[in-house]
């Protein structure tokens, strides 16, 4: 049966299922003022401390009940007042100064002032390992945190920290109470207990299946001028994760908004004249990260040949659309500092071929290559928060079978692939992305004491046995801490050639966060890396 008649025939009885399901909102009453707006998301939330918003449904949440410092402008990426209304930063980014708006209250009504901000990035800067609390990626050189008044808080840094006001703008720097952070990490998962100053308020959270949010009726200190309470009274989050009853829901009328629309879905979308939205995510492209501890792709020829043999554009014209451009540099063209590389990942498979030949690797007569009585065969976890991971890997895996080398596609539990993707023995590859519009994206992704991507020596694995790139991280840092732009950026160009001449990633596509919505809907609006602002919807019909 061919994919899409398939994927028609269980829409069609998945769909009648899940609308059944939501008869209790029904079309007769979806355009009064107060309606309950639907948005439905593939995934359930996991944790909702705001350094964990960089996960889609973490952050789609936690983007309506906090706020922030700053906030970013999606279309020039400048930073403006929010929360603080205005900032003095020392000549060498060691010391920021910021002046709050006064009256702002939490949910709880207890004050958001100097004392809650200065515990928020103190957490956030420097982790509490009483309570579970990581360090946040975003922050770097992080010192502590002075109340100088109520209104006054003062950040002090051990190194220049030009990433730190960009920082202050991202959901994973959203200021919530005290009380919420005097819980345990692993009690964040209950989004009932995050206290936040945002719009909107947590009613309800049923584990795997919704969340509820209610209007906060006195918010009055939204990021643009005379910006006051949320348009809408009630939006209703539920976990839908199959794709087909998403856009089914959506073209019935009983679900307002959808997130990841897959790439075969936007064209029908489109013709029944609902919108589509796909922001960028503007920071690190969807790719595949080596762990080069792992001796079958330690040597760069190894790398270098599966980069070559890696048919970025098939992968993209054949599962993907236009809102997926392919990718020219580890960084999104939208991105600060983004240069062109696509010269150096040119797909040619008679050069990986000869790499791999160079590099010991025959080809048996099983099609497979071999060297020393060993097979290069190689694992790899799918990503479930990407889109199409799963066939995306097994494209990939069919060009690499060509070249005489065995991808494996794994999945499982979470608890047992997280473990596997620490251990570079287990998993020599591993889908990397990460959003952000800042330069320190690079740091988030591929630096040790974050992502670490590569998964080096001193990093987030204790399985690692030799790997670490010493000038890498030296020039990763050098990205958090080099207060001229252009010098910055300039490092930031270095930095995207030097991942791609070692080979460590091969950069696939510029992924978007493809949303869908009902065509009668205005004012969905979307933060600078993709994550939706819900506050202002309104219906146009009556």
């Amino acid at each position: 049966m061919p994919l899409h008649h398939s994927v028609s025939v269980r829409r069609s009885a998945l769909a009648t299922v899940f609308l059944a399901g939501l008869s209790a909102f029904p079309q007769a009453q979806s355009r009064v003022p107060d309606r309950t707006i639907i948005y439905l998301d593939p995934q359930e939330h996991t944790n909702l401390y705001p350094p964990a918003g960089g996960f889609y449904p973490n952050g789609g949440i936690l983007s309506q009940i906090t706020d922030r410092l700053t906030w970013q402008d999606p279309e020039t990426l400048e930073i403006k007042p929010w929360l603080a209304t205005d900032w003095s930063v020392n000549a060498d980014s060691t010391i920021y100064t910021f002046h709050l708006r006064s009256g702002v209250t939490f949910s709880d009504g207890t004050p958001l002032d100097a004392q809650a901000v200065a515990l928020n990035f103190q957490t956030y800067g420097k982790g509490n390992q009483a309570l579970h609390f990581p360090v946040s990626e975003a922050i770097s050189n992080f010192d502590h945190a002075e109340v100088a008044s109520p209104t006054t808080v003062i950040f002090h840094f051990t190194h220049p920290a030009p990433g730190f006001l960009q920082a202050t703008s991202v959901l994973g720097s959203g200021i919530v109470s005290p009380a919420t952070l005097g819980r345990p990490f692993d009690d964040l998962g209950t989004a009932t207990g995050i206290i936040g100053s945002g719009p909107f308020v947590v009613s309800a959270d049923i584990p795997g299946r919704e969340v509820d949010l209610v209007a906060r009726q006195d918010y009055r200190w939204g990021p643009k001028a005379g910006e006051g309470r949320a348009t809408v009274e009630r939006i209703k989050i539920l976990v839908v994760p199959e794709d087909s009853i998403r856009v089914g829901a959506l073209l019935a009328g009983q679900a307002d908004i959808i997130r990841q629309v897959e790439a075969y879905d936007e064209e029908q979308i489109r013709r029944a004249g609902y919108r589509l939205f796909a922001p960028s995510t503007r920071g690190v492209n969807t790719g595949l990260a080596f762990r080069p501890d792992n001796p079958l792709v330690a040597d760069i020829r190894v790398r270098k040949a599966l980069l070559h043999g890696t048919d970025r554009q098939e992968i993209v014209s054949v599962l993907y659309s236009r809102n997926y451009p392919v990718a020219r540099s580890i960084l999104s063209s939208q991105a600060a500092g983004y240069a062109d590389f696509s010269q150096k990942l040119k797909y040619d498979p008679a050069l990986a071929a000869s790499l791999l030949d160079s590099a010991g690797w025959r080809m048996g007569e099983d099609g497979l290559r071999h060297r020393n009585g060993q097979t290069l065969r190689l694992g790899i976890h799918v990503s479930l928060p990407h889109p199409q991971n799963k066939t995306m890997l097994e494209l990939i895996a069919q060009q690499w079978r060509r070249l005489g080398v065995q991808l494996d596609i794994m999945s499982g539990a979470a608890a047992g692939v997280l473990l596997d993707n620490l251990n570079p023995q287990r998993t020599p590859l591993t889908v990397s992305e990460v959003g952000r519009a800042d330069p320190d994206v690079l740091k988030s992704e591929f630096f040790p004491r974050n992502r670490d991507s590569l998964l080096q020596k001193g990093g987030q694995s204790t399985k690692i046995r030799a790997f670490r790139d010493e000038a890498l991280d030296t020039m990763l840092l050098d990205i958090a801490s080099i207060t001229d732009r252009e010098e910055r950026l300039r490092r930031v160009v270095a930095v995207q050639e030097y991942l791609i001449d070692n080979a460590y990633d091969i950069p696939l596509f510029e992924e978007p966060q493809v949303y869908a919505a009902s065509p009668d809907l205005k004012g969905l609006r979307f933060e600078a890396v993709g994550r939706p602002v819900l506050r202002d919807l309104e219906f146009t019909a009556p």
